[in-house]
C-alpha cells in the first residue's frame, strides 16, 4: 500500500513526535487538509482568505481571485484546470 493511499477523510494524522496533529478533512494531489486538535496553533480564517490566489494546475502561474480570467495568462489553460491555493 502506499503511503498516500492511507490519507483519508476522517484518518487522524501525527506529527513526528507521535503527537495527534488533527483530523483529514480533504485529500487531494497536492496533499490533506486537516482540522486541527486542541492545543495545535492554526492560522485564523481570515489569515488563510487573505492569502488565497487561483493557480494553474499545468504551469503553476498564480494570481489574485479578482483577476480570475477565462484562460491562464501564462499558458492559456482553461479556467476550469486552475484551483485555489494558499501562499506562504
Amino acid at each position: 500500500m502506499s503511503h498516500e493511499s492511507r490519507l483519508t477523510p476522517s484518518r487522524t494524522v501525527y506529527v513526528a513526535d507521535g503527537a495527534a496533529l488533527g483530523t483529514i478533512r480533504d485529500v487531494d494531489e497536492d496533499g490533506f487538509v486537516a482540522t486541527t486538535g486542541d492545543g495545535v496553533e492554526a492560522p485564523s480564517v481570515q489569515h488563510e482568505r487573505d492569502r488565497l490566489v487561483w493557480r494553474c494546475s499545468q504551469c503553476g502561474a498564480v494570481g489574485d481571485l479578482g483577476t480570475l480570467l477565462e484562460a491562464c495568462p501564462d499558458c492559456n489553460t482553461p479556467r476550469e484546470d486552475r484551483y485555489y491555493w494558499t501562499e506562504d
